[in-house]
Parts: C-alpha cells; structure tokens; sequence
C-alpha cells in the first residue's frame, strides 16, 4: 500500500509491440493482405473444396473430400480468417480518420487512397464470406451506421445479425462506386506494404471498377439494378490489359511463399493434390471440342516423375499419353493414384515460392465483356489470348489456339472462362452456380460413371452425405460453422430459416 508508484505506466508498455490502435497502416494492410491470401488459396479452404469440386484438382489421400464430404474446420477456419482480414482493414479506416493516429498514418500514404483501398478490399472478402455461406454479418465504411450492419464491431455487437445476400450485395456495389470515386489517381496509396499495386491508386480504380462488374453480372438475373451498374462500371474504366491484374505477389522463403507450394515444400510438406482428370482431357482437347490447349504445360508435369525427380526440374513431354490426371471422386483410396510416378505433378510453374495469387486479371473481365455483348468473338478471343499470355504461352502457340477456336457461343465463352479460372477457383465455382457451365460432358457430375485411365475400369460418382444431403449437383454453398450455432445461435437460426436448412444443396441468391 506505501510502495512507490512512478514510472509504472511506463513499465507496463511492451517496447516490442504497437499500442493499441497504433499499428502503422501500411504493416495492417499487408497482414491482411497476406492472411486473406494464405488461408482462401491454401491446402484446406482452396484445395479441399473449390478446386476439387470444379475439377482442377483430385485428391489420392482424402477421397471423400472430393465427394463433397468435407471437414467443419474447412469452413470454420475460413470465416475465421476472413473475418480477421475484414477487421484488419475497418482498423486501417479508423486509423486515418482518427484525429491523432492519422498524422503518422499520413505518412505512410494520401489517407483518402488508403481509406479507399481498404474498402476495396474488404468488399473483396465479403464477396468471398456471402458467395459461400449466403448470410453473413456484414459492416461496410459507407454505411456503417446501418443498424444491420453490426460486424467487426464486437464491443457494441458481440452477437451480430446476419444480413441478407439482397442487402450485401447491393452495398458492395455502393461501396465499390465510392472507393473508385474516393481514389486519388495523382497520387499514391500505401508506399510500402501494398503486395498487390504498389499503392498505384490509378490500378486499384480499375480493380474495383473490375470487382463491381464481376459482381454485378453475376447477380444481373435476380437485380434488376445490375445493368446500370455494369455499365456505370465499364465508364469508370475496367482492365484493358494483363498489366492492370489484381495479383498479390509473394516471396521465396517459409514464410513468404505462395501459400500452395507451401503445403508441399513448407514445414509439413504433403503431396494430396493433384491436377483432375476431367480438366486434364480438357486441355488435351478430348471434350468440349477446343482441341489441344498448351496451357496443359503450363498447369501439369508429365507423369513418370518421383518427388525428388520433380524438385530438380524437368522437361515438358509432347507425348499427350503423359499426361492423365487423377480420376475425381474415386470410390476409395486407390494404391496405383498413390504412386506419383503414375500420375501427373501440377507443374513447377503452379508450385512455386514466388507464384502470384490472381484475386482478378485481364481475361475475366474480356469474358463478362463478351456475356455482355450477347458472346462477341473480339472480346472472347481476347480472353483467352490475355490468359494464355499471362501464363507465358509462346505468340505461335497462342496464335495457333486462337485460329481454330470453336464459335462464341455462351458455352464456349464460359468454357473458356473456367480454364481461365483455374488461378481462382472460387469464382469458377461462382461461375458454375450462376451459369451451369462447364457442362457435363466437362465435368463429372454425381451418378455418372467415368472411367479409370491406367485399366480402363469403370466407376460411379457416388458422392457421400454431407450433412444431412447427399448431394446431386455441386455443392450450392457451405454450412455454417458449428461454433455459431452456440456462439451466435439466434441470428444464426434466423439465417438458416432464409435458406431453407443449413445444408449443402440450398442455393444461393444469385444462383436462383
């Protein structure tokens, strides 16, 4: 009771650690850039659904994965992670517009880019938590004195409602609007810290201009609104080339790599995954009638290669009988697809340190560009030329593709636009639920039988019950967290009466 006291406000100051509140903007902006990457593009959110379940990849380990029986931490890590993303860019806003902290933000950028970007971004990641749950507690900048608004606000809202997919999106695409607006193009965003422009604010305009018609002409057959938007959209100034792609760059150590060569070079290296045989005969031209594609090289090593043989490089083999693929949806774990020599590595282009993660780039938008213009073949063929290039397809192989493409149609155009969503496999899932394509004669649907390539043998795709479906298509959406129905479990009952039941096969908006 009569020790001293002064000086122990000091003391309690950890020297090694930001103040609350006081974590320099550019550092939040590239953590959350990060977090967001690493747990949407890794071993467990990416390639144990959306990859699999679009089939551009197979599993020889956990079968059942690709069946559609997938774990709960899948999705209760990744609305973990989103969320803590979501809350890393609200801090940047509060950041600078906090009368004292945004004197030393300013610093690290004009605060009005860094506002705007952030706001992109989290419009980014909401697009990722309602195209895969449908309602979700939502906050946006623009109206966060929305009383539905309550996310990332857990001193005011521990238990926040969810919002309807209606109400989300039409926000997003609010929200978009003003952060393009907001950008100053003459001059920078973050300095430092920005993996994805470099604060170029001028690409970031683009980006969200991009994002907005993504979103728009995905939600165009259920808002009347949309079209406006689109337009709106394509005037503010959209992706004209590979050099304006939203690419978030990575390093070449543990703890900078791309997050999927982590999962096979990393600490606790795997080899789970594989390139799908249903787009491998694709690329090898055996269905949908595109004939070779030379991004097969791009996308897959030739079989025949152990795991050491693959580490130490390789030479492409022009022999098409090289390259196979795993069979999707295997009846059970089958010893010959557990032999790598047997089957096909994904390239060392796909699985390296420094790979960038596309979040959208130049040939999406070509293809929503065709969709729009009733399947024009300029923008179509432009679609497929900016993915080819930007994978580093030789101009005579491109040329040589481009010359013997099958009309535009809506099927070809939206085929097209699945090989080119390979580096973003959720929006190809999106793509799906909204569209239908790629079809069946591309996919391997629920209850059709395919056959095994080494022996010819057959089998049925029996998908295994999810929940409480088994499923008959792909998966609509995905359950839940478990932890919510504990944690939150009013709003998350009142979510679950607007779908139907918390279960796979409940569409989704946008998919109606």
């Amino acid at each position: 009771m009569i020790s001293c006291t002064k000086g122990l406000s000091d003391i309690n100051v950890n020297p090694n650690e930001p103040e609350d509140g006081q974590a320099p903007t550019y550092t939040l902006f590239n953590g959350a850039n990060r977090h967001l990457m690493n747990y949407t593009r890794d071993g467990w959110w990416m390639a144990r659904m959306s990859m699999p379940w679009m089939q551009y990849s197979a599993q020889n380990n956990y079968v059942q994965e690709d069946k559609y029986q997938y774990r709960d931490n899948q999705t209760n890590n990744g609305w973990i992670y989103l969320y803590r993303s979501a809350n890393n860019y609200k801090e940047i806003i509060d950041i600078c517009e906090d009368p004292i902290l945004k004197i030393a933000a300013a610093a690290n950028g004009n605060l009005d880019n860094q506002i705007a970007s952030a706001r992109i971004m989290l419009a980014y990641t909401f697009d990722n938590l309602v195209s895969h749950f449908g309602p979700v507690p939502y906050w946006s900048y623009g109206q966060r004195d929305n009383p539905n608004f309550q996310a990332l606000n857990i001193d005011t809202y521990p238990l926040p409602v969810y919002v309807t997919e209606e109400e989300i999106y039409k926000d997003l695409l609010k929200e978009l609007k003003e952060a393009a607006a907001q950008l100053k193009t003459d001059q920078k965003g973050f300095n430092k810290g920005d993996n994805i422009y470099k604060g170029d604010a001028e690409k970031w305009k683009k980006f969200a201009n991009s994002l907005r018609l993504r979103i728009a002409n995905r939600i165009k057959k259920v808002y009347p609104d949309a079209e406006a938007e689109i337009k709106d959209a394509i005037a503010g100034g959209v992706f004209a080339s590979n050099a304006d792609n939203a690419v978030h760059t990575f390093g070449s150590t543990i703890a900078e790599g791309n997050p999927l060569w982590q999962v096979f070079f990393g600490v606790d290296p795997r080899t789970d995954f594989w390139p799908g045989r249903s787009f491998v005969q694709l690329l090898k031209g055996e269905t949908a009638n595109f004939g070779f594609d030379p991004r097969l090289y791009k996308i897959a090593a030739p079989k025949g290669l152990t795991f050491t043989a693959y580490k130490d490089g390789y030479i492409d083999s022009k022999n098409l009988d090289d390259y196979i693929g795993v069979p999707i949806a295997l009846p059970r774990v089958e010893t010959y697809y557990q032999t790598a020599t047997n089957i096909n590595f994904f390239s060392n282009e796909i699985l390296k340190a420094t790979r960038g993660e596309v979040l959208m780039e130049h040939a999406e938008v070509a293809f929503i560009l065709s969709e729009i213009k009733g399947w024009s073949k300029a923008e179509y063929e432009t679609g497929v030329r900016a993915s080819m290039e930007r994978v580093g397809v030789p101009v005579a192989s491109i040329d040589a593709f481009v010359a013997t493409l099958p009309a535009p149609s809506e099927r070809t155009v939206l085929t097209q636009k699945y090989v080119s969503l390979f580096y973003n496999p959720d929006e190809a899932w999106n793509e799906y639920r909204r569209t239908g394509y790629p079809d069946t004669e591309v996919l391997l649907m629920p209850g059709e039988t395919a056959t095994r390539p080494h022996d010819g043998s057959t089998y049925v795709f029996t998908p295994l019950q999810s929940g409480n479906v088994v499923a008959k298509d792909l998966p609509a959406r995905v359950r839940y967290p478990v932890t919510q129905q504990t944690l939150n479990g009013k709003n998350w009952r009142d979510a679950v009466n607007l779908l139907g039941a918390d279960e796979i096969d409940k569409k989704l908006w946008f998919a109606k």
